[in-house]
């Protein structure tokens, strides 16, 4: 049980570790960044604090079995005077000082398994929350995912967008040295000037494209970004969509959620249709009175069985066990409707992918048509036959083809990423990152036998949250 306490907080040294440290010197990939979201990320810290939350559930749902000690104590004083036919109606005066202490204890003894249906129900709460926990870190990698082909997507439109303003200031100057001697006319300048300032603004709008893509990677990842590597071939994917739907059905983490929710829906039904069922406890106390004036004592001792049960509550028992068919039925529902939901997105995330594919496909032949006819329009303009407008026309047409294949392309690797989360695949088991991963089941593992706080196992709870307090 020892290294079941330490090992949480090995891993919160190990995850707090890896985020702090830097980078090697080089060009950041894509799995840098995805390791970086997996340990800067605050919505994952939040829902594993709702996990453990959850376990505590199972911790006071256990606790409920066990003997129930509480004890009491009251020091009063009574003071005042009293009169009565046998002392001749004279004055007595009452001064005293009463102590006294109680201890009393409770164990249930039957109460036809409420209590332990009770505990199986928030045990499939916990395993629920924990596939909660996978769709988050599913949220995060692919926001992670986007975050980085933005940033590049963002940084090429800006190359672009120089090397186009570059071009576009050596045409104006061409453009003016042959209005000086007589080969064009102030109009072609006129065009070869708005070209220019119109890709000023371009650039402009680009620059201001790239910090915004700066800022959400800094977010999601933890820091500004670097140099972004190229991110080489895309992640394998099921080729058959149908396959992939059934893949997607059976370990998507929003599916086992649910179906851990209608679990503990069912549970909590034949809970309720218990209600009406006595209780039967084993009851005693133990009672110490001592006045402390006269030095009189009195102790008291009392030890039984307690039987109790509703009888008649207004129809409130009945109404219990309807609400909880009705959330149960509810439950049901949301399954159905995940399920469908869930070969849904797969199916729209490859018709994302495929789409991308196809225009990233047209792109590249739309660069090679237009690069073409734009060394001819070039070509043509130097002989006259060929307007400055004509060039300009055609180097816009080929700039527009170039930054659509940077689009096309950055579209194409988050479609394919966004199909392995509509699989349940965008996990870090999934990608296959090898990093040290939050475990789940270690605080459980610590919380479900409700250990009180000045045991041992208590005392190792306190040392783990202080972690995760530090953190």
């Amino acid at each position: 049980m020892l290294k079941q306490g330490l090992r949480v907080t090995r891993a919160l040294v190990v995850m707090v570790g890896t985020a702090t440290a830097p980078f090697a010197a080089g060009a950041e990939t894509l799995r840098d960044a995805l390791v970086g979201s997996y340990y800067h990320s605050g919505l994952l810290d939040q829902n594993r604090a709702v996990l453990r939350a959850a376990d505590e559930d199972v911790a006071q749902a256990v606790a409920a079995l066990r003997p129930i000690l509480n004890w009491s104590a009251e020091l009063s004083r009574s003071f005042g005077d009293t009169r009565s036919s046998s002392t001749g109606f004279l004055r007595i005066g009452i001064n005293t000082t009463a102590l006294e202490l109680g201890l009393s204890a409770q164990l249930l003894l039957w109460d036809n398994a409420q209590t332990k249906l009770g505990i199986e129900a928030v045990k499939e709460v916990v395993l629920a929350t924990r596939q909660q926990l996978i769709a988050v870190e599913q949220q995060v990698f692919l926001r992670a995912v986007s975050a980085y082909f933005n940033v590049r997507r963002a940084a090429e439109n800006v190359t672009l967008r120089r090397n186009n303003l570059r071009v576009l200031t050596e045409q104006l100057r061409a453009a003016e040295d042959r209005f000086e001697v007589g080969e064009v006319t102030r109009t072609d300048v006129a065009q070869a000037q708005a070209s220019l300032a119109a890709a000023r603004s371009g650039l402009a709008s680009a620059m201001g494209d790239l910090v915004q893509a700066q800022e959400e990677y800094a977010n999601v990842v933890g820091r500004k970004p670097g140099q972004l590597a190229a991110p080489g071939r895309l992640p394998r994917l099921e080729t058959q969509i149908p396959r992939a739907k059934e893949i997607a059905v059976r370990n998507h983490p929003s599916l086992k959620q649910v179906q851990h929710q209608v679990a503990a829906a069912d549970i909590r039904v034949e809970a309720a249709k218990r209600s009406a069922s006595p209780t039967v406890n084993a009851v005693g106390t133990i009672g110490l009175s001592d006045n402390l004036n006269n030095r009189g004592r009195t102790n008291s001792y009392s030890f039984g069985i307690e039987a109790s049960g509703p009888i008649y509550q207004g129809g409130a028992l009945a109404s219990v066990t309807r609400q909880a068919i009705a959330n149960r039925d509810a439950q049901r529902g949301l399954l159905h409707t995940t399920r469908h939901d869930i070969r849904q997105d797969v199916g729209n995330a490859y018709a994302s992918l495929q789409a991308a594919t196809a225009q990233l496909q047209s792109t590249e032949e739309q660069i090679r048509a237009a690069r073409v006819a734009f060394r001819g329009v070039r070509e043509e303009a130097t002989l006259g036959a060929r307007t400055t407008l004509d060039v300009l026309n055609a180097e816009q047409d080929l700039l527009d083809a170039q930054a659509a294949r940077i689009s096309a392309e950055a579209d194409r690797y988050i479609a394919a990423y966004s199909v392995l989360s509509a699989m349940g695949q965008l996990t870090v088991t999934g990608l296959g990152l090898g990093i040290q991963q939050y475990d789940p089941s270690s605080y459980y593992d610590l919380v479900k036998t409700a250990p009180v706080a000045s045991s041992a196992q208590g005392k190792k709870l306190d040392r783990v949250l202080k972690s995760l307090q530090k953190d």
